[in-house]
């Protein structure tokens, strides 16, 4: 597969995609207590930009998201790197092409990837959102001198052959655990609003409901003798569901990396917890 960049074969896969809500901020406190090649297995049920995956590397990995699009295009690249490349090859990068590009609808798969990924880099902070209709509607976000890294696509190929990829709900994707596996669970949340509308935001992207059905199955995770790292939001309600006797939590500070051009980026505050 990597016969065209043989010179380049050793470097590391990094992630493809920008993604709101990403953990790249999140690796250097996982290595304080993660190795991963004490585990059997690597799952993560909210993949997005897969930052972790890609740290971390482990040589069998389960990923999947209720993001059909998202996932149709880690297979893609899975599958045909190459054709993808030269499909972003030779597209332009300025306001008009972005519209043009965004307005149209594939059935090639690579064809789909390769826009995917496209409107991805150039899009508003790399937010994925979609209208009524299911069209992508993010407006064009102005980065100035980007260029699309086509080696690390296949490096991500090659790493990917070793992954098993599906759309599916984090519940689904939990059958193929073993004593002794590894999930690293980071469902979608805001921390805009930690204290303030926190649940009536949520309601939109992960409700409470759905908190709840995540705790149920890190109780059935811990029951088949598996391990399990949690990212949430700071605020009572979260530590309310998932506070666990012999668990560890942990209060994180970041900075905020959502948010336009002039807008106010603080300090924000996660939960991390962990039966490690």
């Amino acid at each position: 597969m990597l016969e065209n960049i043989s010179i380049l074969k050793k470097k590391d896969p990094k992630p493809f995609l920008r993604w709101a809500g990403g953990k790249r901020w999140l690796k250097k406190e996982l290595d304080l207590f993660v190795d991963i090649k004490n585990y059997e297995g690597y799952h993560e049920p909210f993949v997005g930009g897969g930052a972790i995956l890609f740290h971390f590397q482990p040589t069998q990995a389960f990923i999947s998201d209720t993001n059909k699009d998202l996932i149709d295009t880690y297979l893609a690249v899975k599958e045909n790197p190459k054709s993808i490349v030269e499909i972003l090859k030779g597209l332009k990068k300025d306001k008009d092409s972005y519209y043009e590009i965004r307005s149209k609808s594939f059935n090639d798969q690579f064809e789909k990837a390769a826009q995917f990924i496209y409107l991805n880099q150039f899009s508003f902070n790399g937010i994925y959102r979609v209208n009524s209709n299911g069209g992508y509607n993010v407006p064009y976000g102005y980065r100035e001198k980007f260029n699309f890294d086509f080696d690390n696509i296949f490096y991500v190929s090659d790493y990917l052959q070793c992954v098993n990829i599906t759309h599916c709900d984090f519940q689904d994707s939990l059958v193929n655990i073993n004593e002794g596996s590894l999930i690293f669970l980071d469902p979608p949340y805001t921390i805009a609003h930690n204290q303030n509308g926190f649940i009536q935001y949520n309601q939109k992207i992960f409700s409470l409901d759905d908190q709840y059905r995540l705790d149920n199955a890190i109780n059935q995770i811990k029951a088949d003798g598996a391990y399990y790292i949690l990212t949430n939001a700071a605020h009572k309600k979260v530590k309310e569901i998932f506070e666990k006797e012999n668990d560890t939590i942990k209060e994180i500070s970041r900075a905020s990396v959502v948010g336009g051009r002039n807008s106010s980026r603080g300090q924000y505050s996660e939960y991390l917890f962990t039966n490690i």
